[in-house]
C-alpha cells in the first residue's frame, strides 16, 4: 500500500500559481517514480480572496491546515493591497500560529548557474541558514507614541525567551550532525552591541554543545561579519544558526551567492507538526500569466518538503534533476531569459525525475 500525504496548497498571488502548478508536476513525477500518493488541498489565501472579502487567514482555515503533513505555497504580494497586510495576516500568522519557529534556507550553487563572486562555484557555496523564525523583532512587540508630532517615539523589541532559543539551537545541531559534511555550526549575532539578548544566545549555544553535541565543532560570528565571509570565503560555511531578523537579511545576501530570488527556496518548519515550503522571490507580478517566470525555486520548495516528510530518495531525484538542467539546459535563471517557458522548465525537470 502506498504511503500518502495530506499536503495543503496555497498557489497564491502573482506568478504564484504558475510556479505551483510545475511544483506540482515535478511532485507528481516523484511520487509515481518513487511509490507515494499526495492528496492535494488547495486554498485561495491571497491578494484576490482579500480584495473580495476583507480576509487575510481566518482562524477556521488555521484550524484546518494543523491536519495536513505539509503546506506547498506559491507566493503572497498583490500590487493593490498595502503592504504589509497580507504578509502579517498571512505569513507570520501562519509561521506563528503553526509555531512554526524554523525559518530553513539552503545556500548551494548550482552546476551551470553564474555566481556574483569572483572564483567561486558549487563547491565553494553549499551551506545552510537556520533562522530562528518564532521571535525576535517580528512579534511586533512595542509600539509608537504622540504619533504625527515632533516628539514622536517608535519602539519594537527584540525579545526571546530561553525556550525559544534553545529549541532553535538544538534543530541546528541536530541538523549539522545529519548534513554529516563538516559538522560546523557557527552562530551568527551582535554580542558586542546586543549584550542582552545574545548573551542569552551564545551561553545557550555552548551549554548546549558542549553538553549534548562534543562532535559538532561551534564556531561564532558577529553578524556583520558573516556578511563578508558569505562574500568573501563562503567555503568556510557548514550550518549558521541565527536569531529572526539578522536571518532574514543574511539569507537574502546568500539567495544572491547561489544565483538568485529565482533558485532559492526555503521551509518554515514546525518538526512536531507541520511545515510550509515556498519560493523566495515573491509574487513578481509584472510577469504573471506570461509563462516566463523560473519556476526552479518552487520546485526545490516541493524537494525540501519531500525531505522533511522523510522522502530522502525522491527528494535526492528532484535535487539532481534540478541540477542537470541549470547545467546544460537553462541559458540564464532570470524570466524571460531561461530559453525555455514556465512550463517547459517544469517538463524538463519533471523529465529528469521520471527517468
Amino acid at each position: 500500500m502506498h504511503k500518502s500525504y495530506k499536503i495543503a496548497v496555497i498557489p497564491g498571488d502573482g506568478t504564484g500559481p504558475e510556479v505551483v502548478r510545475e511544483g506540482l508536476k515535478v511532485l507528481e513525477a516523484a511520487s509515481k517514480k518513487f511509490g507515494f500518493k499526495l492528496d492535494l488541498t488547495h486554498y485561495d489565501l491571497g491578494g484576490e480572496r482579500y480584495l473580495k472579502t476583507g480576509e487575510t487567514c481566518p482562524a477556521s482555515v488555521v484550524e484546518e491546515l494543523r491536519k495536513f503533513n505539509a503546506i506547498f505555497l506559491g507566493a503572497i504580494g498583490h500590487p493593490d493591497v498595502k503592504p504589509g497586510i497580507l504578509e502579517k495576516g498571512i505569513l507570520l500568522a501562519l509561521r506563528f500560529q503553526l509555531d512554526q519557529y524554523i525559518n530553513l534556507r539552503p545556500v548551494k550553487l548550482f552546476p551551470g548557474v553564474d555566481c556574483p563572486l569572483k572564483n567561486k562555484g558549487p563547491q565553494d557555496i553549499d551551506y545552510v541558514v537556520v533562522r530562528e523564525n518564532s521571535g525576535g523583532m517580528y512579534t511586533g512587540t512595542g509600539g509608537i507614541m504622540m504619533k504625527g508630532t515632533p516628539n514622536e517615539v517608535a519602539v519594537q523589541n527584540m525579545l526571546y525567551s530561553r525556550f525559544q532559543v534553545e529549541r532553535c539551537l538544538r534543530y541546528a545541531f541536530e541538523f549539522a550532525r545529519r548534513r554529516n559534511k563538516r559538522k560546523t555550526l557557527a552562530l551568527s549575532g551582535k554580542t558586542n552591541v546586543l549584550t542582552y539578548v545574545f548573551d542569552l544566545w551564545e551561553r545557550a549555544f555552548h551549554e548546549i554543545g558542549e553538553k549534548d553535541y562534543k562532535d559538532i565543532k561551534r564556531e561564532y560570528y558577529h553578524v556583520d561579519a558573516t556578511t563578508m565571509w558569505m562574500v568573501k570565503n563562503p567555503e568556510w560555511f557548514d550550518v549558521i544558526v541565527t536569531e529572526n531578523l539578522f536571518g532574514d537579511i543574511i539569507t537574502d545576501l546568500g539567495a544572491m551567492t547561489q544565483g538568485g530570488m529565482g533558485i532559492a527556496a526555503g521551509g518554515n518548519i514546525n518538526p512536531e507538526g507541520v511545515s510550509m515550503f515556498e519560493p523566495i522571490g515573491g509574487s513578481a507580478p509584472k510577469y504573471t500569466g506570461k509563462n516566463v517566470i523560473n519556476p526552479l525555486a518552487a520546485i526545490c520548495a516541493g524537494q525540501m518538503m519531500l525531505a522533511e516528510l522523510g522522502e530522502s530518495k525522491a527528494a535526492e531525484a528532484i535535487e539532481n534533476a534540478v541540477m542537470d538542467v541549470t547545467a546544460h539546459k537553462l541559458k540564464s535563471l532570470a524570466a524571460g531569459k531561461m530559453g525555455y517557458t514556465t512550463t517547459e522548465v517544469g517538463d524538463l525537470v519533471a523529465a529528469k525525475v521520471a527517468g
